[in-house]
C-alpha cells in the first residue's frame, strides 16, 4: 500500500443543492423575505417566525398551528405537523 493514497471510507460528501439560494414565492416571502436564501437559513427564519408568534403546540412540539400568513403557505390547512410542513414549505419555492 506504500505511495496509494487511502481515503475514508463512508465519508460524507457535502450537498451543495442545499447551500444553493432559492427564491420564496410571495405567501412564503411575507414569512421570509424576498431575497433569494439557502434552504437551511429560508427555515431558520421559518422557525424564527413560529417561534416568535408561539406557533408550535405546547403539549405536541411536532404540531405548528398557522397563523393567516402561515395558513396561506400551508394551502388553507391551520395545523400541520413538521413533516407536513416541510413538504408544503417546498412547494412555495420558485424555480
Amino acid at each position: 500500500m506504500a505511495g496509494k493514497s487511502v481515503g475514508i471510507q463512508g465519508a460524507r460528501r457535502a450537498n451543495w443543492s442545499f447551500l444553493k439560494p432559492v427564491q420564496p414565492d410571495e405567501k412564503l416571502s411575507e414569512i421570509t423575505g424576498t431575497t433569494p436564501l439557502p434552504r437551511s437559513e429560508l427555515i431558520k427564519r421559518l422557525w424564527a417566525y413560529i417561534q416568535r408568534h408561539g406557533l408550535q403546540d405546547r403539549e405536541r412540539k411536532a404540531i405548528i398551528h398557522a397563523d393567516d400568513k402561515l395558513q396561506a403557505v400551508f394551502n388553507g390547512k391551520r395545523r400541520v405537523t413538521m413533516v407536513e410542513m416541510s413538504k408544503l414549505v417546498l412547494s412555495h419555492l420558485i424555480s
